[in-house]
């Protein structure tokens, strides 16, 4: 069976996208869809070598969006349709237009209010975020737990050994102290300006919650296997509420891939800028069959 997978915000890249335009009437036709419905031209920016514009939440997230959506698109009769479908984090959405859940454009304005929401939520509330490398999913959530007078949770279940954890500034710079002590190879702050994936995010998701249930959402033509809890959904309204609690939990991507394999998945497609899932997965299982 084929399993159809898009990526999240830090998979963009400078001039993403262009040669999917430059190749194909269809993509050109969606990226323009997107500068107007957005009302303002992120292609400029996708296409152009300004790294640091792109970075930007209100860009970064509706670009690599766009790029897996049109990607997936391009590929058309060659891909075929998938047998269910996933996306990590963001990616989540580009998955819902894959499977029929969502139209282009109503995905799209969602991704871009969800940047807006997640954005705010980040002014509001300064956070961190840390890749801890090497060490037991379970003792990283314990080392976590422990600290008690604040907020550090586990945010991402990368792969076998690679843990996001997320939370208050302080908190975060004291897990990874912890956390390197307790035998972790690395504790690495990453360069991102807030909490995703936590608590401090409550803000968003409550803001999101209203555009999420006011949006038309249809029967899919395959499972999407959600973030937050790794298994396969198929019903509207049960897509809508995880899509609103995926704000504030974790991305259970590790989970998700073995539930995925475990569903009769032997081939993955990722589909946007670059190919990180398609290493994650292959650290996973690395006999499944990756492109």
């Amino acid at each position: 069976m084929k399993a159809f997978v898009f990526p999240g915000q830090g998979a963009q890249y400078a001039g993403m996208g262009k040669d999917l335009y430059d190749n194909s009437s269809l993509a050109r036709e969606l990226f323009e869809a997107a500068d107007s419905l957005l009302g303002f031209r992120i292609t400029d920016i996708m296409f152009g070598d300004d790294a640091e514009a792109l970075r930007q939440t209100r860009v970064t997230q509706p670009a690599v969006f766009l790029h897996s959506v049109v990607a997936a698109a391009v590929a058309g009769e060659e891909a075929g349709m998938p047998d269910m479908v996933a996306g990590h984090s963001l990616g989540e959405y580009a998955a819902l237009v894959s499977n029929r859940s969502l139209r282009f454009e109503d995905a799209l304005i969602l991704v871009a209010k969800r940047a807006e929401a997640m954005q705010r939520a980040c002014e509001l509330q300064a956070g961190a975020m840390a890749a801890v490398l090497a060490l037991p999913d379970e003792k990283v959530e314990e080392i976590c737990a422990g600290i008690a007078d604040d907020t550090v949770v586990a945010a991402n279940y990368n792969c076998p050994g690679q843990l996001v954890i997320s939370g208050t500034l302080t908190a975060v710079e004291k897990a990874c102290e912890l956390l390197k002590a307790a035998g972790a190879k690395r504790a690495l702050m990453l360069p991102v300006g807030g909490a995703f994936h936590s608590p401090l995010m409550q803000p968003a998701a409550e803001e999101l919650r209203e555009a999420i249930l006011a949006t038309p959402f249809s029967k899919p033509v395959c499972p999407v296997y959600q973030n937050v809890n790794a298994m396969p959904e198929t019903d509207p309204e049960r897509i809508k509420q995880n899509l609103i609690d995926q704000l504030t939990a974790p991305v259970r991507w590790t989970q998700t891939v073995r539930n995925m394999i475990a569903g009769g998945a032997g081939e993955f497609r990722e589909f946007g800028p670059g190919n990180v899932l398609k290493g994650l997965i292959k650290k996973i299982n690395s006999d499944v069959i990756t492109l």
